[in-house]
């Protein structure tokens, strides 16, 4: 019945799908009708910095794809403290582990800048991955890599001491979301200890030490990094 009520609200112009700069990530072998379908379901939705964009128990009921911004994702425990679990950059599809689970968020999503989100209906999402046997295989095999990443990246976290770890992130950002050594970071010295699981305290020295150093500058939230080799040394040794 959806089928017959979505061939009536095609919409004619697909090109927000077909043109978008991280189509090949996923959606590169799907055909005209199949991204028609797509973008017909699709909605944009902008966040602003700490704007809850799903909450832990909230139904899963859309896919969730990352144009614009960065989000994090996290839980919370018993006396509402948080553990963030990983942050999500332009091009990441958000939710992917959890859009065939027909159950609820076992984690929050949210906004950590300005952010905008194309959120498609589950519904249509699953019936182009019954009909396209090409593009299921895709989605199961990003879903595999970014399961073997989340357990890669955990991992490694937990080996490392306090200065490895903060070194690690900041690698991150600077390699691989702003791609310069020099940038606004986007989560607060607490929010970096909730990613690496230490306390926001050790976190704050960390950074202390880095400065003085000479490894790093700062300036109200902006990060320079004075000294790449050494911090990759660091974030190599642990």
């Amino acid at each position: 019945m959806w089928f017959k009520y979505f061939r009536m609200r095609i919409k004619k112009d697909i090109k927000s799908c077909k043109t978008c700069v991280y189509r090949q990530m996923l959606f590169g072998n799907l055909d005209d009708f199949e991204y028609n379908m797509i973008n017909s379901a699709r909605t944009e939705r902008l966040y602003k910095r700490g704007e809850v964009i799903k909450h832990e128990g909230e139904k899963v009921d859309s896919f969730l794809y990352l144009r614009r911004g960065m989000v994090k994702l996290f839980k919370t425990d018993k006396r509402g403290k948080e553990q963030i679990l990983s942050i999500n950059k332009p091009g990441d599809f958000v939710n992917l582990l959890s859009i065939f689970s027909k159950d609820n968020y076992k984690y929050g999503i949210e906004a950590i800048g300005d952010t905008l989100v194309c959120d498609v209906e589950l519904e249509v999402l699953e019936y182009v991955i019954s009909a396209n046997s090409e593009f299921a295989k895709r989605v199961l095999n990003r879903m595999s890599n970014i399961s073997e990443e989340i357990i890669e990246n955990r991992f490694e976290l937990s080996q490392k001491q306090l200065k490895g770890r903060v070194a690690t992130i900041l690698l991150y950002f600077c390699d691989d979301i702003y791609h310069k050594q020099t940038f606004e970071l986007p989560i607060t010295r607490r929010e970096i200890g909730e990613l690496i699981t230490m306390t926001t305290e050790n976190t704050i020295r960390a950074f202390s030490e880095f400065k003085r150093d000479g490894l790093i500058s700062i300036q109200n939230r902006t990060i320079f990094i004075l000294d790449y080799e050494r911090l990759k040394t660091i974030a190599k040794s642990g």
